[in-house]
Parts: C-alpha cells; sequence; structure tokens
C-alpha cells in the first residue's frame, strides 16, 4: 500500500507543505541559468566585437549596445522563470509575480551594488528602466503564452 491510497494525500510527491518553496526555486533556478547563458553570450559578442569606445560615447550607442541586450537577456530570464513555474501555484498572481520578476530584480540590485561607485546618473536610471521593461516584457510574453 502507498500513501496516495489513504483519503486527503497529495497527489503528487511534491503537493506537500513545501511545495511553493520548491516550485519558486525551480522557477528562479531556470532564470538563472537562461539569464547566465544570455549575458555570457552578450557579453562574449556584443562587448568583444562590437562594443568599440567610438560606439560607446553616443546615447544612441549606449542604448542600442548595452540597455537594449540588457532588456533582451532580463526578459528572456524573466520569460523562463515564469515558463518553469507550475501549476497550480502559476494561478495566484504574488506568487507568479514572486517567480517571475525575482531574477531580473536581483540581477538588479546586484549590478548596482558591484558597480555603485562608478555608475553616472544616466546608467542608474537606464539600468532600472531596463530591469523595469524587461519584467513586464518576460510576464506579458508568458501570459501570451498562456493564453494561446
Amino acid at each position: 500500500m502507498t500513501r496516495y491510497t489513504y483519503p486527503g494525500t497529495p497527489t503528487r510527491r511534491d503537493d506537500g507543505p513545501g511545495a511553493v518553496v520548491f516550485a519558486l526555486a525551480r522557477a528562479w533556478a531556470a532564470g538563472i541559468i537562461v539569464l547566465i547563458v544570455t549575458e555570457y553570450v552578450q557579453a562574449s559578442v556584443v562587448y568583444e566585437h562590437v562594443a568599440t569606445p567610438g560606439r560607446m560615447e553616443t546615447f544612441g550607442g549606449r542604448m542600442l549596445l548595452i540597455h537594449i541586450p540588457n532588456v533582451v537577456c532580463l526578459a528572456l530570464a524573466a520569460w523562463a522563470a515564469a515558463r518553469v513555474h507550475r501549476e497550480p501555484f502559476r494561478h495566484s498572481l504574488p506568487q507568479h509575480l514572486a517567480a517571475t520578476v525575482c531574477v531580473p530584480v536581483v540581477a538588479q540590485l546586484l549590478n548596482m551594488a558591484v558597480q555603485w561607485e562608478e555608475m553616472a546618473a544616466e546608467g542608474l536610471f537606464m539600468s532600472n528602466v531596463v530591469a523595469a521593461v524587461a519584467c513586464v516584457a518576460g510576464y506579458a510574453a508568458d501570459q501570451l503564452q498562456d493564453d494561446t
């Protein structure tokens, strides 16, 4: 006889009291992996080969070579975390938002902590805008996939 034959027992092994935490941890792990991979590609392709000091002097150059690729990386991480966040926990808006936006927000806080001494007002403002736009884009992409 197994534990599944008793009335009131969870139907899955991971539906116990800590299932919410494990669902969030799994979503965050997926977001972190996607963020690491995309940031590595960004650093090895954009920063190594495309970003020259001359191109980085203008606001448009910084926007094109730093901020837009950062939006893509953070949005993909938020989207991956949201997609991995499993049922039934994704139906709770606070839990699903926590699963979706935690990785980009923590990455932004870490970025600010590491670069605080060298960060200009433009960099501080734009990096926060990038994080906010990426969180919204990742959540919206997840919701669009749920609707289809």
